[in-house]
């Protein structure tokens, strides 16, 4: 199995999501790319699965302030300040961009602020004006298909199903470490080596390490665990968003993903009792809070017995009229109906669900992560949503991180590694060992994940203790010693995403244990001290955590500030 497949690009980009092809597109200006995907190019990610919407500043009324102090607030003053600048002040420009190639949303004449026929804009959670443009409840979907056209008609080769499961580096002459390439394996187990001038990392979240979540197959954390073993730092990794609103049944369809839309057009939360609870926990924003407050509402009924008997609560959008659910929520009909439920004429029961990654690997505003070579953009970056996202801000950072990524991946300098160096050649040794263990391992594959996924969402979940976060340790620690079986080459690619999956889970969990603050996405049952703007650090930097201690960035302030 010797890596003799060497191919040759300007700029890698890893993952076929929103991000990716955007990087791609961008990237494609300044050399010849690769876009490599796992699966089965603009289909496997979860940008294709995003229903609710892209905000932007677009009425004239709105601003980005605003849509600044709104994204610092919903994040818990967890944020890179300058990233969400970047974010709110570009998102409109990415959003033209969309337009004018040929991308098709919902449009309106009759909103206060602009003059004549105008893109549409709903009402999502957290903010304080509509600025969440959509196309039905089908958002991601429109916007890949624009983005799949721009891929087809540039200068880009798209490689499908191939899994890259490491980085390659090389020491420079002044001891600096830099990604020169990647490792990857096909769907027939053969390994090739991709070598690059430039890699963007555009892989996506880590839903998959939970027993119920709203991610794709391929949304189990790889880009993290690969950047991380490269030597890249990551930050703020316990704070994962819960989904409020997930299907609970069927089986088969739990946690499956019901668009924050269907609250933005004015859908109703209700207990068993007919009650929408949401007012006991935020009578101003009601269902329109931020994702954390809703969810851990949600939780909060279930576990004191308010909840439904199949384990939820209700979404109610019956009082909306069939007309309105029919034009605006098209995809959620279609969905019910098949679970034998008309949303029209009676209502939905919803749970929290695993959903997206706030933290992720440190990048700079050029899309640079700690390590020379290596760009990351989309959910596999920290920083810009800080401790909690807004609904309609990640299909907004795909686009405009993604080009950022591309753009400055595509300026490297070209400079091709040699793979006959010492360096190399002992890092594709190492991959072929690590190939050698898993074809001689014992324990299923399967069962590893199936034991994870349960230990993840049972101790790692809306609400944590130190007790909880350690018997989750433990048993990932237990898990990481059994011995993977690929019972064919076929296979090496899910032992190598099983032992991502693994790492990523460590770093959440090490992360929770750390933070003794409830803030966000996280809550720290166990303990009483909550955070405040002035005295809660920015972050954790992971690389420092298991090398070097707790690195503390700095100190927020509440202060949204002016961006002009």
């Amino acid at each position: 199995m010797l890596a003799d497949n060497v191919t040759d690009c300007h700029v890698l980009v890893v993952g076929s999501g929103g991000a990716g092809c955007r990087a791609a597109v961008e990237a494609s200006k300044y050399g010849d790319v690769i876009l490599l995907s796992r699966s089965v190019t603009g289909k496997g990610g979860c940008t294709t699965m995003a229903e609710g919407g892209y905000n932007a500043v677009l009425n004239p009324k709105d601003s980005c302030s605003s849509h600044f102090e709104d994204t610092i607030r919903g994040g818990a003053y967890l944020n890179d300040r300058e990233l969400v600048k970047i974010l709110v002040e570009e998102a409109p420009e990415r959003f033209a961009d969309l337009m004018n190639w040929g991308a098709v949303f919902d449009l309106s004449c009759d909103c206060d602020g602009f003059e004549g026929t105008h893109p549409a804009q709903r009402h999502f959670g957290g903010q304080k004006f509509n600025r969440t443009c959509y196309s039905g409840d089908r958002t991601g979907h429109e916007i890949m298909a624009t983005l799949m056209e721009k891929v087809r008609g540039g200068d880009i080769r798209v490689i499908q199903e191939v899994t890259v499961i490491d980085l390659l580096t090389e020491t420079l002459s002044g001891g600096e470490v830099r990604v020169c390439g990647a490792v990857g394996l096909d769907r027939d187990g053969n390994m090739t080596v991709f070598r690059c001038d430039a890699v963007v990392l555009a892989t996506g979240g880590t839903g998959q390490i939970y027993d119920v979540c709203t991610n794709c197959a391929t949304g189990n954390g790889q880009g993290y665990a690969i950047g991380y073993r490269a030597g890249a730092e990551l930050i703020d990794m316990e704070m994962v968003q819960f989904h409020p609103t997930g299907a609970v049944y069927p089986y088969d369809a739990r946690g499956r993903l019901i668009t924050e839309a269907v609250r933005g057009e004015g859908g109703y939360l209700k207990n068993s009792r007919g009650e929408r609870f949401m007012a006991k926990y935020d009578p101003e924003r009601m269902e329109l809070s931020t994702r954390d407050v809703v969810a851990r509402s949600i939780a909060t009924e279930i576990m004191e017995g308010r909840g439904t008997d199949k384990g939820g609560v209700y979404l109610d959008v019956t009082h909306l009229g069939a007309d309105v659910i029919e034009e605006r929520l098209p995809m959620m009909l279609a969905q019910f109906l098949n679970f034998g439920v008309d949303i029209r004429k009676e209502p939905m029961e919803v749970a929290p669900t695993a959903h997206h990654m706030m933290g992720g690997l440190r990048i700079t505003p050029e899309c640079k992560t700690t390590i020379k070579g290596l760009f990351a953009c989309g959910e596999v970056t920290g920083g810009i949503h800080g401790a909690n996202r807004l609904g309609g801000n990640s299909l907004a950072d795909t686009q405009v991180f993604g080009k950022r990524a591309g753009e400055f991946a595509g300026k490297s300098v070209m400079h091709r590694a040699l793979m006959n160096t010492p360096e190399i050649v002992g890092q594709l040794a190492a991959e072929e060992l690590r190939f050698n263990k898993f074809l001689n391992g014992h324990d299923s594959v399967a069962e590893i994940k199936e034991r994870l996924r349960k230990t993840m969402w049972e101790n790692v979940g809306i609400f944590r203790t130190r007790e909880e976060l350690e018997t989750a340790l433990a048993e990932i620690e237990e898990l990481s010693e059994m011995s993977p079986k690929a019972d064919s080459p076929a296979v090496l690619a899910e032992c190598c995403v099983l032992e991502d999956m693994l790492t990523v889970a460590a770093l959440v969990v090490r992360g929770a244990l750390l933070r003794e603050e409830s803030r966000g996405a996280h809550v720290r049952k166990d303990i009483v001290q909550d955070w405040t703007p002035e005295t809660s650090p920015y972050g954790h930097t992971y690389q420092s955590i298991y090398r070097e201690g707790i690195e503390r960035i700095g100190a927020e302030n509440e202060d949204g500030g002016d961006l002009q």
